[in-house]
């Protein structure tokens, strides 16, 4: 599967969202026709999602709750969210480097149920509410996916 004309553009920021195991990384790879040329980054492998020097076209960050939930481990809310506002901004960068730059975000939403009685559990969970509000202002394209079906917000 070809990437949709809309894509070929670059420089769109796309930030993908939605419950856990609920498809985003299937659903990604399929819009986007993903095989090549790709860095994936996760949260969930504990890989660093700062800027390295990447010639390929597409990098994918998977995994921002995870990322977000180790930060609040030992910073507070406010230092969270201004270390991913720096990340964000240099992917931008990198982003606007070469027209056929592009760069996914990819973030299950924890923000669904009881809120958390633990402090750190509470930090990260609006931790991530914010983030999440910062990287959707930032981006392009923002897609929710619910059992496999996306619904285009932005």
């Amino acid at each position: 599967m070809g990437r949709p004309e809309q894509f070929k553009e670059g420089r769109t920021l796309h930030f993908v969202t939605g419950g856990a195991y609920n498809g985003k990384t299937k659903w990604v790879k399929q819009l986007y026709g993903l095989e090549n040329d790709v860095l994936w980054l996760s949260g969930y492998r504990k890989e660093q999602p700062k800027l390295i020097d990447f010639q390929g076209k597409t990098v994918v960050l998977q995994g921002l709750d995870a990322w977000i939930q180790q930060d609040a481990e030992k910073m507070d809310s406010d230092s969270i969210r201004k270390r991913w506002k720096e990340i964000m901004a240099d992917w931008r960068i990198w982003e606007k480097e070469r027209d056929e730059h592009n760069c996914i975000v990819i973030g299950s939403d924890i923000s669904k149920g009881i809120v958390p009685m633990e402090a750190r559990d509470r930090r990260w969970r609006d931790a991530c509410g914010w983030v999440f509000q910062d990287v959707a202002s930032i981006s392009r394209r923002v897609d929710i996916i619910w059992y496999g079906i996306n619904q285009r917000i932005k």
